[in-house]
């Protein structure tokens, strides 16, 4: 992306898992993006952007845009074509660029150059402390109904190591504060009807446990040492 255009910007969600953490994380068809400036001025900079194109792609910000409900959030949807072939549609969800950290993520992701397509050397990532201080407020809040597989991007993060107790708790702590919809620390009661799909997950993920009983209890482990976690 060029300076002038987007000089500010950062990838969350499941696209951000994958750079980082390539096939240990769970693949999305969905961009979650971040920006700033109000809705339109987020519009007006992604549709630039996409005049670039990049290498024999090129892309077209299809007029349709859909706000997301209680979160200063639009969707659009943008049309990828490969040289003279339609390719495929992907989801972009345009969200304000309000990240406290952002991390420089050298893609982990394998085959891109095999296919001769350039890679970045880094992409600007939500700072994963504060991505899994915002995944843990979606899926233990009132609107959790499709956010069981954020319960297992949190427990991969923590896996890996790669989760800082006491930055994730400051976070949490804000996030919580800000969002007004549940009080922190939250529960770590899982819905029964995320059993099958998240032990499911599990399994395909190569996850250590992939019992629900097993996920819930090591959800909990993760919530408690987030609590508790000391804060200088």
């Amino acid at each position: 992306m060029e300076k002038g255009v987007i000089d500010s910007y950062y990838l969350k969600g499941g696209v951000a898992m994958e750079l980082r953490f390539a096939r240990a994380a769970r693949t999305t068809k969905d961009f979650d993006l971040g920006l700033e400036g109000n809705r339109g001025e987020r519009l007006w900079r992604l549709k630039e952007v996409l005049k670039l194109g990049f290498d024999e792609f090129a892309f077209r910000l299809k007029p349709e845009t859909h706000q997301m409900e209680l979160a200063d959030t639009v969707r659009v949807e943008v049309a990828v074509q490969y040289r003279t072939r339609a390719w495929q549609t992907v989801n972009i969800d345009l969200g304000p660029g309000e990240a406290r950290e952002v991390d420089l993520v050298e893609p982990a992701v394998t085959g891109l150059a095999e296919m001769g397509l350039a890679i970045a050397p880094h992409v600007r990532c939500l700072g994963i402390n504060e991505q899994v201080a915002q995944k843990l407020h979606a899926c233990t809040g009132p609107l959790r109904e499709d956010r069981a597989r954020d319960v297992l991007d949190i427990l991969l993060v923590d896996m890996l190591g790669k989760l800082d107790y006491p930055r994730t708790r400051v976070a949490a702590e804000r996030i919580f504060v800000e969002r007004h919809t549940h009080g922190f620390p939250p529960g770590a009661n899982l819905p029964v009807g995320w059993r099958q799909e998240l032990e499911n997950l599990a399994r395909e993920l190569g996850y250590p446990v992939t019992n629900a009983e097993g996920i819930e209890a090591k959800f909990l482990a993760v919530i408690q040492a987030i609590a508790t976690a000391s804060v200088d």
